[in-house]
């Protein structure tokens, strides 16, 4: 009879989770909404980032891995914050290349702003040489939506693949 343990924050009165729009893969528009009835793992980053995408999306991979045949009811969805230079077949072909049931969302810096504001997420260009070469700083987080478009749970970086495949496990049947 003991509550669950949650590897994240467990937020204590759920909202409706920000719905937007996207360019998905092969140019179609994709909604958050269009997720319902899976639960949906949303984390924002860039192609060209050095270090937290690739790792964070490594464990949502692992995550999709650990949880087996339950796996098909889950979204990872990877937001670009460098949508001037990630076009969604660039985002594609990255994802592929990591593990093709990611998808990448791609869209106008003004929309990418808007939804960023809703989620409490940071990101700024940051130069890094003469010629405007940049990496773009940005919140590390990765956020749990429930099959009914709920925000329930947000992950710190490095959060083990395990204990947000538990809680995926738990939210499915809960």
């Amino acid at each position: 009879l003991r509550p669950h343990n949650f590897a994240g924050t467990i937020l204590q009165s759920p909202e409706q989770a920000y719905n937007f729009t996207l360019n998905g893969p092969d140019q179609s528009m994709i909604s958050l909404s269009d997720f319902r009835g899976k639960v949906v793992l949303l984390f924002f980053g860039y192609t060209r980032c050095p270090d937290v995408c690739p790792t964070t999306l490594r464990e949502e991979s692992k995550v999709l891995d650990l949880l087996g045949s339950q796996a098909e009811k889950v979204q990872p969805i990877f937001i670009s914050v460098d949508p001037e230079r990630d076009s969604p077949q660039r985002l594609k072909a990255y994802l592929n290349n990591l593990d093709g049931r990611i998808i990448g969302l791609t869209g106008d810096l003004n929309i990418i702003n808007e939804i960023t504001t809703q989620y409490g997420v940071f990101f700024q260009k940051r130069i890094i040489s003469a010629d405007g070469n940049y990496l773009v700083d940005h919140t590390a987080t990765t956020f749990l939506v429930d099959q009914d478009g709920y925000l329930r749970v947000i992950y710190a970086y490095a959060t083990p693949a395990r204990g947000i495949a538990e809680d995926v496990k738990y939210i499915l049947t809960h």
